[in-house]
């Protein structure tokens, strides 16, 4: 009779170490899901909080300059958030190509991009533009803004 009590004993005891083990192992998994969870919410609201609008005059001889090889697009916040103002916090696309190297002056002449402030994004356009209908894309922590424009 005592060694069905000290195998039962066994058994128990091994048990409680399976059940803690698993049970540290959730701890972890669901710690990492919340975290995960923090981080895409903090995202979905920088989004929601973030936008700008194109407003150049897409008739206006100043948006592609053809010597510099640019196009320079006025910018307008119309987000919640200020912007950094230093070209990395956005993407450009110019007839549905990646330009890299955008160069952002806010026009106030402030570091950052307020909410209401207009800012020129000057985008290199290496090998130039060809005559005729052209787009502009400029996108800011998923939110994008498109203009059309001819040359």
């Amino acid at each position: 009779m005592g060694s069905v009590s000290i195998s039962h004993l066994i058994i128990f005891i091994a048990s409680l170490l399976v059940a803690a083990s698993v049970a540290g192992t959730l701890v972890t998994g669901v710690e990492q899901v919340s975290s995960s969870v923090d981080r895409q919410s903090e995202d979905i609201t920088r989004q929601i909080d973030t936008d700008v609008a194109i407003i150049s005059d897409p008739s206006s001889d100043a948006v592609y300059d053809e010597q510099a090889e640019t196009v320079s697009l006025l910018v307008k916040n119309t987000g919640r958030t200020p912007i950094e103002a230093n070209g990395s916090s956005l993407d450009t696309l110019i007839d549905g190509q990646y330009r890299s190297g955008p160069t952002v002056t806010v026009v106030s002449g402030e570091s950052r991009w307020s909410p209401g402030a207009v800012a020129t994004v000057t985008v290199p356009v290496e090998g130039g533009l060809d005559a005729g209908d052209h787009r502009a894309t400029v996108i800011v922590n998923g939110s994008r803004a498109t203009f059309d424009f001819r040359f």
